[in-house]
């Protein structure tokens, strides 16, 4: 059949089946919104308040479901609004097609209105991005952006979309949606040198991030985990791979993890690291890392390998792959002895002090995760509010705790919170966050409010940039530089008049009795949960330290 390039967009959209998509119209995208108007029965399309909020939200759908999400915005200020975005699910290999329009091809490169160079500027943050100005390669070109964001390691795709390329016609013919099929993994003898290294150990340790989430390997892992009796530690990216209470999981690893996962990773002898990339926040200091330990790496991407950290033993492909070859090979064993010293590290494990008549943040976060359940996805900006959540969430699958890991995005959360309650229905959607993430993003309460999406939003409120002022206060003698906010936002009143219901919580009597209705709400909710200045986020390592530079009090 005959088609416009917008029509042939739509139906590639319904074709790949990616019929939630997020977005904000313009005059370069203005045929593409003409046929998603056609299409309307099938294509549900978000309109947020803000192209970074869509693409965030796009972001946020992708990791609660596995899905490849999906923004559109137009030329010029639409495109450069997403970048931000775009980076954040780069950093975290988040599957996205961002589809931009640019002005038609005969004003290329002659500064017309809105007109930017789109792919120069995601370049550096895409796994890929091309600029589609012939009919006859919209197509191919569209259904290689799905292919290439979801599979392998997966990422952001942009397309650059011509407004002639829009309105020309060309013949579609409809192809299969696109599934990723794994490659038989057959290098055997590298699978069997991981099998030695683990007889050999004494005290193996995993050591696991997001990676294990992408390539949908967290039955394999446990399977790992249980069948080897290897205790293991896990990256921000890898909260709720192994439950929170499953005896074998030691914790947070990293500069706000646990006193035992960081003991555990200086005293073991093999450290088997699946699915992260070593960076600053964990690896703190390169040079004294696992320092005690053979390291042995399974990663999809080669170019992790010896980036970081030098490695003893890499093996390159797809995790669940690998680990399925590796657990037939593995004998069933014990380590009586490396998990009895753990759980002694446990015992030495930060204890912040609770109270009955302020909030706590670990407080604040029990709550939640006790009051919203095991179902519920957990969504955060970034800030101490982050590290507090990921620390005392609780969680006990994987995809139920979603943020801003490698580009740590401050106005992340509300956005990607709206994209996953797109994606997970029914299941409850809690956004944690701090008043200085809320600032940046908080307009998209009305996207919320407009679909009738009950996101449940707790602003841990300090009325200061949290996280700096730590720093401030730990290695910059309490020079407190541009960190204390003195806003005078009502949360209640402003929740209000965007058509939202808010609360305010000082105690943990009042927060708990304003999280239950929130919970029965149809629509979404602003909890303010007052919180002390001077809380801090412990234990920490600071960068470029080890274990023995660990602030705990």
């Amino acid at each position: 059949m005959r088609l416009t390039g917008a029509e042939i967009l739509a139906h590639i959209l319904i074709e790949q089946q990616a019929t939630t998509i997020f977005g904000y119209p313009g005059g370069s995208v203005l045929p593409i919104y003409d046929a998603l108007y056609n299409h309307r029965d099938t294509i549900t399309h978000v309109l947020t308040a803000h192209e970074q909020g869509a693409s965030h939200a796009a972001d946020g759908y992708a990791r609660a479901t596995g899905k490849t999400g999906v923004v559109v915005a137009t030329s010029g200020p639409g495109a450069t609004n997403l970048v931000t975005g775009i980076a954040t699910a780069f950093m975290d290999s988040v599957p996205m097609v961002a589809i931009t329009g640019n002005v038609g091809s005969s004003l290329i490169g002659k500064d017309s209105f809105q007109e930017v160079y789109t792919m120069g500027i995601t370049m550096p943050i895409t796994k890929h991005n091309y600029m589609v100005q012939k009919i006859e390669d919209l197509a191919p070109t569209l259904r290689a952006a799905f292919r290439i964001a979801g599979s392998g390691r997966k990422g952001p795709v942009l397309v650059d979309i011509t407004k002639d390329v829009q309105v020309a016609e060309y013949d579609f013919t409809p192809e299969p949606a696109f599934v990723e099929q794994k490659p038989p993994f057959t290098a055997d003898e590298e699978i069997w040198e991981i099998v030695r290294y683990l007889g050999r150990s004494k005290r193996p340790l995993i050591c696991f991030g997001g990676g294990v989430v992408s390539s949908g390997a967290t039955a394999e892992l446990y399977e790992l985990v249980h069948k080897a009796q290897i205790p293991a530690v896990h990256t921000i990216m890898g909260t709720g791979v192994l439950s929170w209470d499953d005896p074998l999981n030691v914790g947070l690893a990293g500069m706000h993890g646990f006193v035992s996962s960081n003991q555990a990773l200086e005293h073991a002898d093999l450290i088997l690291a699946i699915g992260f990339r070593f960076s600053d926040r964990v690896a703190l200091n390169t040079h004294k890392w696992g320092k005690r330990a053979s390291i042995v790496q399974i990663d999809i991407d080669p170019s992790e390998v010896n980036k970081n950290i030098k490695i003893d033993h890499a093996v390159v492909g797809d995790i669940q792959l690998i680990l399925q070859k590796v657990l037939p090979m593995v004998e069933k064993t014990t380590h009586p002895v490396w998990v009895n010293e753990i759980a002694e590290w446990k015992k030495e494990d930060y204890q912040p002090a609770g109270s009955n008549t302020t909030l706590k943040p670990h407080q604040v976060i029990g709550v939640i995760s006790e009051l919203a359940g095991e179902d519920a996805v957990l969504v955060t900006d970034v800030g101490q509010h982050q590290m507090w959540a990921a620390q005392y969430c609780h969680r006990t699958q994987p995809r139920s705790f979603i943020t801003s890991g490698g580009l740590g995005t401050m106005g992340f959360g509300y956005g990607a919170a709206i994209g996953a309650k797109m994606g997970v229905g029914a299941r409850r959607v809690i956004h944690i966050t701090g008043d200085g993430s809320f600032h940046m993003n908080m307009n998209e309460v009305c996207t919320a409010v407009s679909y009738n999406l009950p996101v449940v939003t707790v602003v841990l409120n300090n009325n200061v940039l949290g996280m700096v002022r730590q720093w401030q206060t730990d290695f910059y003698e309490n020079r407190y530089s541009n960190t204390t906010l003195n806003r005078k936002t009502d949360y209640v009143k402003v929740a209000e008049g965007f058509g939202a219901a808010g609360y305010r919580a000082t105690t943990l009597t009042e927060l708990r009795d304003a999280l239950e209705k929130a919970l029965l709400a149809d629509g979404p909710v602003w909890i303010e949960a007052v919180i002390d200045k001077d809380e801090r986020v412990l234990p920490m390592i600071p960068g470029g330290g080890t274990i023995d530079d660990m602030i705990v009090e």
